[in-house]
């Protein structure tokens, strides 16, 4: 009998946490009677997710000193593979657990530093392919990125990317063996499908009836400042157009402050700081359509969420993203402000299209499902220690 284990290292909130979620119930639904297992984590913050458990196959283990200042300074790799089982606790205790496969969904530094067989999550290469963005290609960060996701590419078993354009990436960037990568598309987060009742969200947050909806952390390469711009050329034409943006405040967050009384639109766009996930779905539900002008990708999780939840979806024509969508949204160039006036007028003023977008998106999440996730998984898993 086979025995993995699963490492959760990501920090709670945002689209990796969410992603390790989705892993963590695929991991769960693994046979118990082909495969033995063991679930690991550091960050306390998971302590809530196994506190009721009483066996052996979750356990905490905290990081020690070493492992601290290997993960602030991993330059010496093969030093560290070699001798850390020695004198580091932390590492030891992955290694002692004797498995045929380690599983990192975070994309962090242990699926290459510890001498064992893991099976890392490549998210996005787009420090490669999107080099204008400081926050991913900047000298320093390109360097850093380079560095991890060739040693991901070097020293893991199993592969894991979100798209037929993410696997290209990887050949293309790495020379990566393909027989080492594995297509697992991204599904929405369990949470958006828990019943929020009683829930008035426009009350709770004063929104207008009707708005376009972005959910984005304010980085530069979520391209905020193009819907701005956008809006900010035909909010004479269509006065009562309104946005509502969802996300922590990042390097573009000042630019978009400013743009927004530079160009007198704090009328028409509503910013919120943190949101519970309840609020999340019916943030969705209401909008008139979510409109992501981002250019990162492959793929990304809310127009996955938006379309389960009934929202129409408007996405960039870049990447995998058209992919992800299909017929069941609209496509724009980030690049063009034409293009997505163009796309907000549609679906500002056109009922009929909102009405078929929202039928559509209804069908296409049917085929991305937590279930059909599992059973991706488990091929991949079986695939990847020769299971019959």
């Amino acid at each position: 009998m086979k025995k993995i284990g699963l490492y959760l290292d990501s920090v709670i909130g945002g689209g990796v946490y969410q992603y390790n979620l989705s892993i963590l119930n695929a991991f769960i639904s693994l046979s118990k009677n082909r495969i033995n297992s063991v679930i690991a984590y550091s960050n306390t913050d998971w302590n809530k997710f196994f506190k009721n458990s009483q066996t052996d196959d979750v356990k905490r283990i905290p990081y020690s000193i070493p492992s601290k200042l290997w993960m602030h300074n991993n330059y010496h790799l093969l030093f560290w593979r070699k001798t850390s089982p020695m004198f580091d606790n932390f590492s030891r205790q992955f290694i002692n657990e004797n498995c045929d496969l380690w599983i990192f969904p975070s994309q962090d530094i242990w699926g290459y530093s510890l001498p064992i067989n893991s099976m890392v999550t490549i998210h996005d290469l787009m420090h490669r392919y999107e080099k204008s963005f400081v926050e991913a290609a900047s000298n320093h960060m390109f360097k850093k990125r380079e560095r991890h996701y060739s040693r991901i590419s070097e020293y893991s078993k199993a592969i894991l990317v979100d798209s037929k354009i993410g696997k290209k990436q990887m050949l293309e960037s790495y020379n990566t063996n393909p027989q080492k990568i594995h297509i697992l598309p991204y599904i929405p987060p369990k949470y958006i499908f828990k019943n929020s009742k009683n829930i008035n969200i426009h009350q709770i947050y004063n929104l207008p009836k009707k708005y376009f909806f972005y959910p984005a952390q304010f980085w530069s390469h979520k391209n905020h400042l193009s819907l701005l711009e956008a809006a900010a050329k035909i909010k004479n034409q269509y006065p009562d157009i309104s946005f509502v943006f969802v996300g922590s405040k990042k390097n573009a967050y000042e630019s978009v402050i400013n743009y927004i009384n530079k160009h007198s639109l704090s009328n028409y766009i509503k910013i919120l700081d943190y949101v519970p996930n309840q609020h999340m779905s019916e943030l969705y539900k209401s909008a008139r359509a979510m409109i992501m002008p981002t250019f990162f990708g492959p793929t990304n999780i809310p127009p996955l969420e938006a379309m389960a939840l009934g929202c129409p979806v408007a996405v960039s024509k870049i990447y995998a993203m058209p992919e992800q969508v299909g017929e069941a949204g609209l496509v724009f160039d980030p690049n063009s402000i034409d293009e997505i006036i163009n796309i907000m007028i549609k679906l500002w003023t056109n009922d009929k299209l909102i009405d078929n977008l929202r039928e559509k998106g209804y069908e296409k999440s049917k085929f991305w499902q937590q279930s059909q996730f599992n059973v991706k998984f488990k091929n991949i898993v079986n695939q990847v220690l020769d299971i019959n």
